[in-house]
Parts: structure tokens; C-alpha cells; sequence
């Protein structure tokens, strides 16, 4: 390989995608938020439709989403975002549509929208981020904080007696007859990061063609709303999340 095929090839991996604005993020260090802005900036324009994709954004974190992936955006009521995709999609069927949504958001108050959106296989991506926690708000129980798992409102740990079981939302999804996807991946590593962004492509993909509902879980981070390092948190992660959460296609239709 010449010098300059590797200096292009570097370029390629490292260059920030088109895109992705020169806004600073605001996200916490070690928020997976960014990685997954990346990610999908860059299926986007891998697919040349960087003039036709609208993205839904809720409450939360993922309101900013906007702020950092220059494509049209629209923003939604509190859990709602399902909705507010349906009619853009079916309003403008050429377009590609996708919900940007957390776990309390989705799981929680968008639970109806979220579980009848997918039921009625409407052609949209829904990519969830679950951080088992509200981390916007103050860091209180999401209803996919895990049993045991200290938060504001529950400091001495999730009891089940009390609050419930974790709400494993995608496992529901995947038993709808209207999605064709349903996929739980992470970006905690490089190889997590591939695997994630193949899997964007496909449910981007399954929209355009018609075939139904596609849902992408991400497990990810809340260091701040852990009160954790980083680090601490991706260990902590992979310790506890990953076995609750674990990671791979829930459902694959071909």
C-alpha cells in the first residue's frame, strides 16, 4: 500500500462524519450518546440520505440530538415520538424516519406509543437508549433500573416488592407481529461499535423497504446518574447489565 493510499484510509476512520455540526457536546464524559450520534450520522451518509431523513426526538437526553446531526428533525411530547414518526412516514413515505428516545422515555410514558407503533409495523427505526436510570432529571428509577440498583428515588436499591421487576420492553417487541428487528447492542468497545453500526444500517434499511418496525436497543452508560467514573461505569456495565440485557438480535427478519 502507498503512503498516501494509508494516510486516505486513516482519514476515513477518523474523520468526524459531514453530519455531525461543530456544536460542543454537552453530554457527561463517557456518555455513549456521542458514539451513537456518530454512528448514525455516518449510516446516513453511507446511504446518501442526508437530504431525506427526518429524526424524532423526545424528552431528555436525547432532545439535544438535534443540536449535533444536521438532517430535519422534529420534536415530540414526552414518550410520544412513535407517534409523531408515524405520521411523518406515512405523510412522506419516501423519507427515512427515526425516533432518537431513552429508556424512561420510551419504556415509561411512551410506552402505549411505543408498543402500538410497533404492533401496526409502521416503516420506522425506533433506536432506544437504555441506561437503566433518568439521567436528565436527576437520576431517579427508570423502569429498566435493574433489582438492587441504587438511584435517587429508590436509594437503597430497586426492591421488587415495592417497585416491580426491570421492564425488558424490547423482549416485548420482539413478539410483535409488526417489527421486523428488534437488536440489543452496546459501544463499549471497537468491536461493540462495528457490530452497532451494521445493525443501524440493516434497521435503516428494513424502513426503506418496507418491511416493518425496527428497534435498536443500545445498553449504555449514565456515569453522572451512577456517580461513577467512566471507566467504573463500562465495567460496571458489563458486569451487571449485560446479564440482565444481554446483547444480540432478539428478532431478524430476512
Amino acid at each position: 500500500m502507498e503512503m498516501n493510499e494509508i494516510i486516505d484510509a486513516e482519514n476515513l476512520v477518523y474523520t468526524k462524519p459531514k453530519l455531525m455540526n461543530d456544536n460542543p457536546m454537552h453530554y457527561c464524559p463517557g456518555c455513549s450518546h456521542g458514539v451513537i450520534h456518530k454512528l448514525i450520522a455516518e449510516v446516513i451518509e453511507e446511504m446518501g440520505m442526508e437530504e431525506d431523513t427526518i429524526g424524532v426526538s423526545p424528552v431528555g437526553c436525547a432532545v439535544f440530538a438535534y443540536n449535533y446531526i444536521d438532517i430535519d428533525w422534529e420534536e415530540a411530547a414526552h414518550g410520544r415520538a412513535p407517534a409523531l414518526a408515524t405520521a411523518i412516514k406515512r405523510l412522506n413515505p419516501s423519507k427515512m424516519v427515526f425516533t432518537y428516545q431513552g429508556d424512561g422515555d420510551l419504556a415509561a410514558i411512551g410506552t402505549a406509543e411505543t408498543i402500538h407503533a410497533a404492533n401496526r409495523g409502521e416503516n420506522i427505526v425506533i433506536i432506544f437508549i437504555n441506561n437503566a436510570i433518568y439521567g436528565m432529571t436527576g437520576g431517579q428509577m427508570a423502569p429498566t433500573t435493574l433489582e438492587g440498583m441504587k438511584t435517587s428515588t429508590c436509594p437503597y436499591g430497586r426492591n421488587v416488592a415495592l417497585n416491580g421487576y426491570p421492564l425488558k420492553i424490547s423482549n416485548l417487541l420482539a413478539q410483535l407481529d409488526g417489527t421486523c428487528l428488534v437488536t440489543r447492542q452496546s459501544v463499549q468497545n471497537a468491536a461493540a461499535v462495528r457490530k452497532a453500526k451494521k445493525m443501524l444500517r440493516k434497521a435503516f434499511e428494513n424502513s426503506m423497504a418496507g418491511k416493518g418496525t425496527s428497534v435498536v436497543e443500545f445498553v449504555s452508560t449514565c456515569s453522572s446518574g451512577w456517580k461513577m467514573t467512566p471507566e467504573q461505569a463500562n465495567k460496571w456495565m458489563e458486569e451487571n447489565m449485560f446479564p440482565f440485557y444481554p446483547l444480540g438480535d432478539l428478532k431478524n427478519v430476512e
